[in-house]
């Protein structure tokens, strides 16, 4: 069986002019930009549009690639910014950075503690495995801020570091981090109220034994 060629091999073929090199990035990466488009965007035919205008962003820009980060990311943030752009369009706004588009710098004081906590019946892992696991959670992002919900998706679904997240979104490294801290926080409080342990739980600082 062939061993499939390393991205960064179909990156130098690609830029030396070889399109079949491309298409094999695309048909590689074709799945996981629509995905993470379709949760920016939330809808079908937008998600389809970000896909096909990241990669053909991509194409255009190809030489400008050094391989300071994987493809994967710096494809990851051409994706982004295309959603960026498609949302923005939406609303009427001008694209522009998130920070300057919805609020100060944020502080980990502004952060709420959680009204529910329980502990959970069974671990992260053991709930992986169920059928409905992955709905509720994508129900549960569709719940967050959008600025809460492409930071972690970047950072915790895409696997980008905190660095480069605040590079794709042009946000500071500190607005990063909290706003990771308060997407975990709402998602773990949402994803609790369906898997957390009824006879354990906190409410409103109160626990029901």
């Amino acid at each position: 069986m062939t061993t499939p060629a390393p991205d960064t091999e179909l990156v130098h073929r690609a830029q030396a002019g070889e399109l079949a090199a491309f298409e094999e990035l695309v048909s590689r990466y074709e799945q996981r930009v629509y995905t993470l488009a379709r949760r920016i965007v939330g809808q079908e035919q937008d998600a389809e549009d970000v896909t096909q205008q990241a990669f053909l962003s991509a194409l255009e820009h190809l030489e400008t690639f050094r391989g300071e980060a994987s493809f994967a990311t710096w494809l990851t943030r051409i994706a982004t910014h295309a959603a960026l752009k498609v949302i923005r369009k939406r609303q009427g706004l001008p694209t522009v950075s998130l920070e300057a588009m919805t609020e100060e710098q944020e502080t980990y004081g502004s952060i709420p503690h959680p009204e529910y906590i329980a502990d959970w019946r069974e671990s992260p892992a053991e709930l992986a495995t169920h059928g409905e696991t992955q709905q509720l959670i994508n129900v549960a992002l569709a719940g967050l801020d959008e600025k809460h919900r492409l930071v972690f998706l970047l950072r915790d679904v895409e696997g980008l570091s905190v660095k480069e997240t605040a590079a794709a979104l042009q946000l500071s490294e500190v607005n990063v981090k909290v706003r990771l801290l308060r997407a975990r926080l709402q998602l773990r409080e949402q994803l609790t109220r369906a898997f957390g342990d009824e006879r354990r739980r906190i409410t409103g600082g109160h626990v029901h034994e």
